[in-house]
């Protein structure tokens, strides 16, 4: 691999001279007013542009721009035609295309497939702004435009989607986005130290073919460098016998007789062993395993055969194992290269990119950004934007490894963190620059609220460390789990003249934060407004193992203490758990206890979410193969209960919104089946009543029958969409009410 270069550290492109632009272009006329003939790099993103550290196009038109670059941005372009992607003509060097924050179908389409009306990230919140698999359709317009130009496509759509993968939408594996896009070089990741080296590269005169061994990147070949050692990935982890007729590792022959199958050192090896006598072949196996042993530790030099894309789309187990050796080669500091053949072309990937240092993370957050949308925009209000324009980033990355989640394989799990001074910078710009600041910072925090500077206690020990979370299945003994960095940090933050409260509302990992009632203390008196979001996501811990989430015993020690130090703090405040329906390894008891539990507990979901399968993560893998990439897969391993079908996700669904009446019939005919009749009933103990009332459907027939429902006054209900505080409905005289016979 090339060698580490502060992103910053480049010497700069002549086209430095321009300066820097108040906003990226968006038009011909802004680069005329800029004096720019052309852009060098034309940025094309399916989110309206917002000039925030929050907005990943920003962040690397930004990045790019410090370089010396002019870059120009052509955001929610038409796609019908090529006529919006050569609005600011053909760009110097190449053009750099993302779906946006958001992967294009899970920005478009609910977990039940349904469309949605609107777009967080678009003007209004109008829908429709963009297309499906958005990167495939932006690279082809750009293609047409300029088909000679370089194509690098980025971003969470392209880096969650870069090998084959399981797409829920069409309920099939895809290929991966790389090839379908035709794009030269996909990054996947933080781009920031890759798309700058890719920069300098090409404007030293490079082909963007030879651009091959950049860390943080993928792209398409025909054959394997002849530097590398090849090893299958049984050798990493191994699936078991699959196919009883043919292995699908094994060479291939042609109508000619000649191999084209996958490049196999092992099975020449294999060959050469059988070839011999008894006594020969057991010293071939000695010296064919010490020859093993030195390939391993020499990992530079090492690349992982995955199972091709026509095996793992044919072959449930086979994906699962390809996914759970993916996963195995995250850590930047020990992953090795990876390849996967789609038919004769070979999808290659480089190890991870290694993480930005303090002092290039405080860099790139304090560029020249307005902390605005683009004037285009005018009044227009951009939702996402709206709820993050008085809020402060303090980290990237999470070590949790939640199966659902996408953060860890985009981001990676080694925390990257700001310095106290670079954050409290931004709470002074935003102070004084942002137009409707009130004095309230709205959220300091990141991907995970509270792993600000945690890091494991060795760097030996990171660099060698393969396990997918740090806190699973219990919080690891070489972790720092030290708040004192983030309390410090909290205790600057407010005291900042003009600022009147700091909130922290991103994910807390509570199952850490009970390891320092200092911390939780400091939390819950002073940066909680009134209600704090939290995710046990669902108390069976059956299910919990499948999401690498705590047990409820973690929840039941925060909620001590949140309760405790709000009394102290004489506050009324609450926390707002969030729970997910229908995730792999649930089963309609499981579904039925976390019900049972919120009924005792007081607690009703608002709005509630089913699982969906986002592309490449562990638990998407589960979903689609029903097997457990959290253990070696063969397949007698474990069989994962899925709930797939419509009626079964709108039955889990249903549990979760026990009290709502226009669910009764359904979770009625559901018991009884699950022999649970005694759960039916118009007492305190029931979860659901016998009778049904005769205007179900409405928004106020379900709150006159949550009310109804045998529930005490106080009763707490909850939001897991959107945000609120919890209601405390008054109690009211019970009025008379027919019931269904």
């Amino acid at each position: 691999m090339t060698e580490l270069q502060e992103i910053f550290s480049y010497r700069k492109h002549w086209a430095k001279r321009f300066g820097i632009a108040p906003e990226l272009p968006v038009s011909r006329q802004e680069m005329d007013n800029l004096g720019w003939d052309s852009c060098d790099i034309i940025l094309v993103t399916g989110d309206a542009y917002v000039d925030h550290p929050s907005f990943g196009m920003a962040v690397i038109g930004r990045v790019l721009e410090a370089q010396g670059f002019r870059v120009g941005i052509i955001s929610q372009p038409d796609w019908q035609n090529k006529t919006d992607f050569m609005s600011l003509g053909k760009p110097n060097l190449f053009f750099g295309v993302t779906a946006g924050n958001m992967d294009s179908m899970i920005n478009r389409y609910t977990s039940d497939r349904k469309l949605r009306s609107n777009d967080a990230y678009t003007a209004d919140g109008a829908g429709g702004k963009r297309p499906d698999r958005s990167v495939l359709v932006y690279s082809q317009r750009c293609r047409e435009a300029y088909s000679d130009v370089p194509l690098v496509v980025g971003g969470i759509e392209a880096s969650l989607r870069r090998i084959a993968h399981y797409d829920y939408w069409s309920d099939k594996v895809r290929r991966s986005v790389v090839l379908d896009s035709k794009a030269d070089i996909l990054v996947y990741g933080n781009g920031e130290r890759q798309i700058v080296e890719i920069a300098h590269r090409l404007a030293a005169g490079e082909d963007v073919k030879d651009l091959t061994e950049i860390r943080g990147t993928a792209f398409v070949t025909n054959a394997i460098p002849e530097k590398y050692h090849v090893m299958d990935s049984r050798d990493v982890d191994t699936p078991g016998k699959i196919e009883k007729i043919e292995n699908p590792y094994q060479e291939k022959e042609t109508e000619q007789g000649q191999s084209r199958g996958q490049p196999d050192c092992e099975s020449k090896s294999r060959e050469a062993s059988e070839s011999v006598g008894a006594d020969e072949g057991a010293v071939t196996k000695v010296v064919q395993f010490q020859r093993l042993r030195d390939i391993k530790r020499d990992r530079s030099h090492v690349v992982l055969q995955l199972p091709d894309y026509e095996a793992v789309r044919e072959d449930k187990v086979l994906y699962a194992h390809a996914s759970r050796v993916l996963h195995l080669e995250t850590n930047p500091h020990n992953a090795r290269a990876l390849f996967q053949k789609h038919g004769e072309r070979i999808v290659w990937l480089n190890p991870p990119p290694l993480p930005l240092s303090t002092k290039e993370l405080d860099a790139v957050f304090e560029l020249n950004y307005t902390r605005r949308p683009h004037s285009n925009y005018q009044q227009a209000k951009i939702p996402a934007y709206e709820m993050i324009r008085f809020s402060i980033n303090i980290m990237r990355g999470c070590f949790g490894g939640c199966t659902f989640c996408s953060i860890t394989e985009h981001e990676g799990r080694i925390i990257q963190n700001r310095s106290e001074d670079s954050i409290i910078r931004e709470i002074e710009k935003i102070r004084d620059t942002v137009p409707g600041f009130t004095g309230v910072i709205s959220d300091l925090g990141g991907p995970t609220a509270n792993m600000y500077r945690l890091a494991c206690k060795d760097e030996k020990i990171e660099a060698s460390c393969r396990k997918p979370s740090c806190v699973f299945p219990d919080i690891c003994s070489n972790l720092n789990t030290s708040h004192k960095s983030l309390i410090q940090l909290y205790k600057r933050a407010r005291t900042v003249p003009g600022v009147k409260k700091v909130l922290v509302a991103s994910g807390l990992r509570y199952d850490l934060a009970v390891r320092s009632h200092e911390y939780v203390k400091e939390l819950v008196t002073h940066h909680v407004g009134g209600y704090l979001k939290i995710a046990p996501e669902h108390t069976e811990d059956s299910v919990l193992s499948k999401m690498m989430k705590p047990g409820m015993g973690a929840y039941d020690a925060f909620k001590k203490l949140f309760d405790k130090f709000s009394k102290e703090a004489g506050k009324e405040q609450y926390l707002i758990p969030y729970f997910i329906a229908a995730h792999p390894g649930t089963t309609d008891e499981d579904m039925m206890n976390l019900a049972i539990w919120l009924k005792a507990n007081d607690l009703r979901a608002d709005q509630v979410q089913n699982f969906l399968p986002s592309p490449m993560a562990t638990a998407s893998a589960m979903y689609y193969s029903g097997k457990n990439p959290l253990r070696k897969v063969t397949e007698d391993s474990e069989d994962v209960p899925i709930a797939r079908g419509a009626t079964q996700r709108r039955l889990h669904k249903a549990f979760l919104r026990y009290h709502d009446a226009n669910n009764w019939p359904l979770l009625r005919e559901a018991l009884k089946k699950m022999g649970r009749s005694d759960l039916i009933g118009n007492g305190k103990r029931h979860l659901i009543p016998s009778w049904q009332p005769k205007d179900t459907g409405g928004a106020q027939s379900a709150q006159k029958n949550m009310r109804k429902n045998s529930v005490s006054p106080g009763t707490k209900v909850f939001k897991t969409q959107h945000t609120g505080l919890p209601r405390n409905p008054k109690p009211k005289k019970a009025r008379p009410q027919k019931r269904d016979s």
